[in-house]
């Protein structure tokens, strides 16, 4: 999504004079890009974990005696969704 704005960034700066194609300039337009990727899947990551939560502990409320099976499956929903920000995490960190 960022990087489909790079070659606009990069117009419009040729069109005022600047040249924008020094390394410095592209390292930092991918760490904006990691920092973007990084927040938007840790704040979905958030979500999905809060969901979980809170039906798990709805569920609970619901039948009390299935306590354990719903434990098990909140767990393994809440790893799924931490999952999606270790995956952003090394993209981040990855350079893509």
């Amino acid at each position: 999504m960022i990087l489909d704005l790079l070659p606009l960034l990069a117009d419009s700066a040729a069109a005022a004079g600047e040249v924008v194609e020094t390394a410095s300039d592209i390292a930092r337009a991918g760490n904006i890009n990691g920092s973007i990727t990084l927040g938007l899947a840790g704040a979905g990551a958030a979500i999905g974990v809060g969901l979980v939560g809170a039906k798990a502990a709805e569920a609970v409320g619901r039948n009390p005696s299935a306590f354990g099976n719903i434990l098990t499956i909140g767990i393994i929903g809440m790893a799924l969704a931490e999952a999606i920000a270790i995956y952003a995490l090394i993209l981040a960190f990855g350079g893509r």
